[in-house]
């Protein structure tokens, strides 16, 4: 189907002004299908010819102004509407539509605890036109009126406060409910916002309601899922509380919609979508096992990214998808400094550092990276648009925004978005807009950083040159790279020894300093024993040690007193592996030494993360692993013996977890299966359940019965992946064979199912098994990806790659499938970044 153009938007945007959609819902047809009735009121500037999107199962009926249309004039996803006239126009579109089962358009679950089903959209980009007929672009803004008719016992929720107005099939509504009827819901009318941000969810919800300044607020779950959403609803009511009342004290502009309903909805494919009034998050957030504070504070995150969006997105849109920064830029930022100021979690930017910046620096060095704001003319159309949802757009964008904050400074860069939302609410605006709203806010030339800083591309290297004087000591930095930078560098002393192992380090001051320097720094005293370029993290870019400051790192990395400034080091030593400048065993035995003394979470999931799925599984040899494997499996006893106080849960469930993916021995996996609980806990709830069955399926511990009796144990969705999961991970040809019948044969797995089977297939231990599927993949993935369209393709080429066959043979078969075969962009993205992964993984491993 043919994809929209910018020239095509501006076109239709130049003709058209779109007043309003009414559009009917009727959910109650039948499993496969849904019926969507939609009129569109709008108005047209001169006499011209436009089309309008939609991708029914089957079209009924096209009336424009009331003279029919043939529905078979449908091409593609495009109705066209030639001989416009100036004035005012109404289409009316009548159409089933089908039911997705890969979280794009209308989502249907049903629960397999309960047998309840729920449905839910995501309209993101073009998937509008798999709900209803429109004009489907972001420029193109109108209010949305919908009702929605649903089974008796569901609760329809959407963009405005949602009412019940009586049985659909006649009668009073107790008798409708009596019979087993539907029911009819009438949703407020929207303000107006872009096709993309309609949304509606519909189920047998579990819902929790409260009321905030004046506001209705909501949290809703699968009905399988309330003991868990009952137990977390206070925190989550606490965070949405907390992160509201900030953003009214750093916004002038008030919340512009009229609720603000939260619903943790099945199979979701991103992260939380931010639908005005109606967020809809993945319902892994709503915790059935034992999750630790910064799995907590992750999710706490995204309640405050999302509400973000309110404003940057909703309130204010981008005019087309090349400006995508400014929705998920700010929301990013702005979410990790809101959480910091207004919650419980005053640590974020050390999770943001460790877990979000290298996704944002490892995009930014593959081939398809891109400019945070690319030029328009590379961003032609919707499907390259789709790709720039990244570590770019993500967590380079939000680190380039913290960087002009420390620059800027607070007051002017807030004075400027203020401006920027009085200039454009409830409309649209470009990145000249938004640069125009802060230079009226400020003397400084912030068109100029904004050419620097988010019209360019790649990751600047800061590397010190100290010079010690015995008296007195200098400092310069070297740029890698061509964009100032405000920083923090960090100077440490040894402190006095006190027996402490690993030693500690004291700060002795800390420099702001604006880069390029115009001359060397001289500074009193004889040199720190640590220089840290970059300091507090406050900018975009690797930094280096020199060899003095490098040695003490090692030797005191874990002694150093600010978990920020133990993540600017960590990332130091994650760069220098990926660009070879250190031995991934002696980043391994850094960690070894190190992290049994680490006592902030975040950090140890991460050091521990880049060690074993990176380091252990792609970095080092076959020959090497094992060794690797003792390594993580010792440093992980050394914390769960270290955490047997109860103190430090959270360290000790991320032990728990690690030291199951990396044990080579299944008999302790099954004493503690056996016995439900690890010696000291945690006890084995379904999580680490599946955890260790997945483990013993990989080492061949288990068989398909075993398999079957867990899932007997716990039915739930969770459950089917899981078990999923462990029987694509067997080590049995039969086993792989069904899996990949399944993953590229049957289209029958949901997008959950997919992903679990997809990650059980590969495995380390089991790359002789499985070697005759490296090069069936390419072809079956794009044939795969042609049938089942962007999300499965992204799961595809995501989780189904094979990432651990590293080797000449396998990077050859991956390259000649890029320079000669046709596939669809979303799938082409994935496997150009895994390919170049691939490529730095070999160099990596040869030196």
């Amino acid at each position: 189907m043919p994809v929209l153009t910018r020239d095509e938007a501006q076109t239709r945007a130049r003709l058209l002004d779109v007043q309003r959609y009414t559009i009917a819902l009727d959910l109650t047809t039948g499993e496969d299908t849904f019926d969507s009735s939609t009129v569109i009121q709008f108005t047209v500037r001169a006499a011209g010819d436009t089309f309008v999107e939609l991708k029914p199962a089957t079209l009924r009926t096209v009336t424009l102004d009331g003279a029919s249309l043939d529905p078979a004039a449908l091409d593609g996803n495009r109705l066209a509407l030639t001989g416009l006239t100036p004035g005012a126009h109404e289409l009316r579109v009548d159409a089933a539509m089908r039911y997705s089962r890969t979280g794009e358009g209308m989502h249907r679950f049903t629960d397999p605890t309960d047998g309840e089903t729920y449905v839910y959209t995501q309209l993101f980009m073009e998937d509008v036109q798999r709900v209803f007929a429109a004009f489907d672009q972001p420029d193109l803004k109108a209010v949305f009126e919908l009702t929605v008719t649903a089974p008796d016992r569901w609760t329809v929720l959407g963009n405005g406060i949602a009412e019940r107005t009586g049985p659909e099939h006649g009668g009073t509504e107790q008798e409708g409910s009596r019979q087993g009827g539907a029911g009819r819901w009438s949703l407020a009318p929207t303000p107006r916002i872009s096709t993309y941000l309609v949304a509606v969810a519909a189920g047998p919800w579990h819902s929790i309601r409260t009321e905030h300044a004046g506001l209705p607020f909501g949290i809703h779950c699968r009905r399988s899922l309330a003991p868990h959403l009952d137990t977390d609803a206070d925190e989550i009511f606490e965070v949405t509380r907390a992160c509201y009342d900030r953003y009214h004290e750093k916004f002038e502009e008030p919340y512009p919609f009229d609720s603000y309903d939260q619903a943790f909805v099945p199979e979701f494919n991103a992260g939380a979508m931010e639908n005005p009034g109606l967020v809809t998050f993945r319902d892994e957030f709503v915790y059935r096992s034992a999750v630790t504070d910064n799995e907590r504070q992750t999710r706490a995150m995204v309640i405050a990214h999302e509400m973000a969006h309110m404003w940057f997105g909703d309130l204010v849109t981008l005019t087309w998808w090349d400006d995508i920064w400014l929705n998920e830029s700010f929301a990013e930022y702005m979410g990790y400094q809101t959480l910091t100021e207004a919650t419980r979690f005053t640590d974020t930017w050390v999770d943001f550092g460790i877990w979000r910046k290298g996704w944002g620096y490892d995009a930014d060095q593959r081939p398809s990276t891109h400019p945070v704001a690319p030029d328009p003319a590379a961003v032609p159309d919707t499907a390259s648009a789709l790709l720039n949802f990244d570590g770019i757009s993500y967590a380079k964008g939000a680190s380039a925004l913290r960087q002009l904050v420390a620059w800027l400074g607070e007051k002017d860069f807030l004075a400027g978005i203020n401006n920027h939302f009085a200039r454009h609410k409830f409309g649209n605006a470009t990145l000249a807009d938004f640069i125009d709203s802060l230079a009226h806010a400020t003397d400084r030339d912030v068109h100029a950083w904004a050419e620097q800083w988010l019209r360019t591309t790649g990751v600047d290297t800061l590397t010190p040159r100290i010079t010690d004087h015995a008296t007195r000591w200098t400092l310069d930095v070297d740029r890698d790279g061509s964009r100032p930078h405000r920083l923090t560098v960090g100077t440490y002393d040894t402190a006095p020894d006190d027996g402490a192992h690993p030693a500690r380090l004291v700060a002795r001051d800390r420099l702001e300093l604006d880069l390029p320097l115009t001359e060397p720094l001289t500074l009193p005293g004889r040199r720190p024993a640590l220089v840290l370029l970059n300091d507090g993290d406050y900018t975009y870019a690797k930094v280096r040690l020199d060899a003095p400051s490098w040695d003490t790192a090692l030797r005191t990395l874990s002694g150093i007193p600010e978990p920020l400034t133990r993540t600017v080091l960590w990332n130091a030593a994650r760069d220098m592996v990926r660009d070879g400048e250190l031995a991934p065993t002696a980043y391994l035995d850094a960690a070894r030494t190190h992290l049994p003394h680490e006592t902030d979470v975040a950090l140890a999931e991460g050091v521990l993360a880049f060690a074993a799925t990176q380091i252990t599984d792609r970095y080092l040899t076959a020959e090497q692993r094992p060794a690797a494997l003792a390594t993580l499996t010792a440093l992980c006893r050394d914390l769960i013996r270290r955490t047997e106080d109860g103190n430090h849960p959270g360290l000790r469930l991320t032990a728990v977890r690690h030291f199951i993916d990396a044990t080579t021995q299944p008999d302790p996996l099954q004493d503690w299966l056996d016995s439900g609980s690890v010696p000291g806990g945690p006890e084995l709830d379904p999580e680490l359940r599946w955890r260790v069955l997945t483990r013993l399926a990989v080492l061949g511990a288990v068989d398909t019965a075993t398999i079957d009796a867990e899932l007997d144990r716990d039915p739930s969705a969770t459950g089917q992946e899981g078990a999923a999961h462990c029987r694509a991970a067997l080590p049995d040809p039969e086993a792989k064979a069904r899996a990949w019948g399944r993953l590229f044969e049957t289209d029958e797995l949901s997008n959950y199912l997919f992903t679990a089977t997809a990650k059980g297939f590969w495995q380390p231990e089991q790359a002789d098994l499985v070697r005759e599927y490296v090069p069936r993949f390419y072809p079956e993935a794009i044939a795969l990806a042609d049938r089942r369209g962007p999300a499965i393709a992204d799961a595809a080429g995501r989780y189904a790659f094979p990432a651990y066959a590293v080797d000449e043979e396998a990077l050859r078969l991956g390259r000649n499938c890029l320079d000669g075969t046709e596939m669809i962009p979303s799938l082409r993205r994935k496997l150009v970044d895994q390919i170049d992964d691939l490529a730095r993984a070999l160099r990596v491993r040869t030196g």
